[in-house]
């Protein structure tokens, strides 16, 4: 099965360049489709592409609790931090649905 996800560049340029191989989603109807071997295909805002490939499934109750488990190094860029991407998912999905519907991180290859 393909899906389809925007992304924002910064991050679309870390799956590209081969640092970020966990994309971290909430958990909701959409990402609860998704099936290892399925494809992604990333969008940025300038219409740039990137498909990749479904290779891990991670389910967590909240993106703190997958951070314990995970180096930045794979959850976006070494020139993060773990509190910055933290601040940053937060602002996206609120502690309080994390916690409703819980959070995957989709381990991805670029195909």
């Amino acid at each position: 099965m393909k899906h389809e996800m925007g992304l924002q560049p910064k991050y679309f340029d870390y799956i590209k360049n081969g640092t970020k191989r966990i994309e971290l989603r909430l958990f909701d109807e959409k990402r609860q489709r998704i099936r290892l071997g399925d494809t992604i295909e990333f969008t940025n805002p300038d219409g740039e592409r990137l498909a990749v490939r479904v290779v891990g499934l991670l389910r967590y109750g909240s993106f703190e609790d997958l951070f314990k488990d995970y180096d930045i190094s794979i959850l976006a860029d070494e020139s993060m931090t773990k509190r910055e991407l933290l601040d940053v998912l937060n602002g996206f999905y609120p502690l309080e649905k994390q916690h409703e519907m819980g959070v995957v991180g989709i381990r991805v290859e670029v195909v």
